[in-house]
C-alpha cells in the first residue's frame, strides 16, 4: 500500500492497526464482546504501560480458557509514514491462553501486568521477541503463587496466526508457560530448534497451548 492509497482509504481519526487486529479476532470470535482493559495514560503521553489495551475473550475450544490479546506492540493509529512497511511496529502483538486458576476471578489482570513487563523490556532494550524464543520469569509467572510454571516460550498463536496490515505484518505471538524442568532443558540447549521441539511436544496434548498453572510436568 502506497502513502497515496493509504491517505485515500483512511482518515486521521482511524485506528488503522487496531481495526486490523479486531478484524482478525472477528474471524475467531465473531461478534462476541471481549472484556477490554485500557491503559489510563497512553505510553506515548508519558504513561507507564506500553500496551494501550488488552482484550480478554472466553473460549470453549479444546477446554474452557481465557484468551488475552494485546494492543500496543504494533502501530495502532493512523500514520501515513508507516504505510506499506514490512512490519507494523515491533511486528507482533502478545497473546496468552490461561486455564482458570483458583486464585483468579474472571479477569486475571496479572497477565496484563506480565505483558506490560515484557513490553517495557522490548521498548527499553530495542530487542524484540519472535517464535521459539524463551524467557525465564525468575520465579512463578503469577507472583506469590505456588506453581511450577516459571518461564515462557513464544509460539505463533494457533488460531490468530499472522496478518498483513496497512502498516505491515503483525504476528500474534503467544506466550506459553513452561515448568522448571522444561526451562532447565532449554537452558542446557537454548537453540531455536530446541524451543521449537519443546513447543511441538506440548502441542500433542495441548494444541492451543493453554497455560495451566497447576501443571507440574
Amino acid at each position: 500500500m502506497t502513502q497515496e492509497e493509504y491517505k485515500k482509504q483512511f482518515s486521521e481519526d482511524d485506528a488503522v492497526g487496531w481495526q486490523a487486529i479486531e478484524g482478525q479476532l472477528k474471524t475467531v470470535y465473531g461478534d462476541a464482546e471481549p472484556r477490554h482493559f485500557g491503559s489510563i495514560i497512553k505510553y506515548m503521553l508519558g504513561g507507564q504501560d506500553p500496551i494501550d489495551g488488552t482484550s480478554i475473550y472466553d473460549s470453549d475450544k479444546q477446554e474452557f480458557h481465557r484468551h488475552f490479546v494485546s494492543y500496543g506492540m504494533s502501530n495502532l493509529y493512523y500514520d501515513e509514514e508507516k504505510a506499506g512497511g514490512e512490519f507494523s511496529g515491533w511486528g507482533f502483538e502478545f497473546t496468552f491462553r490461561l486455564k482458570p486458576f483458583e486464585g483468579d476471578d474472571e479477569n486475571p489482570t496479572w497477565v496484563i501486568s506480565m505483558m506490560n513487563n515484557l513490553a517495557r523490556y522490548v521498548f527499553n532494550s530495542g530487542k524484540w521477541f519472535e517464535e521459539n524464543h524463551f524467557v525465564p520469569a525468575n520465579g512463578p509467572i503469577r507472583l506469590d503463587t505456588e506453581t511450577n510454571i516459571v518461564a515462557l516460550v513464544f509460539a505463533l498463536d494457533p488460531e490468530l496466526g499472522r496478518i498483513q496490515t496497512p502498516h505491515g505484518e503483525v504476528a500474534f505471538l503467544q506466550m506459553v508457560g513452561i515448568t522448571q524442568a522444561e526451562l532447565d532443558r532449554l537452558m542446557a540447549d537454548p537453540t531455536l530448534g530446541a524451543v521449537e521441539k519443546l513447543i511441538d511436544e506440548l502441542k500433542k496434548d495441548n494444541p492451543l497451548l493453554i497455560t495451566d498453572l497447576n501443571r507440574s510436568f
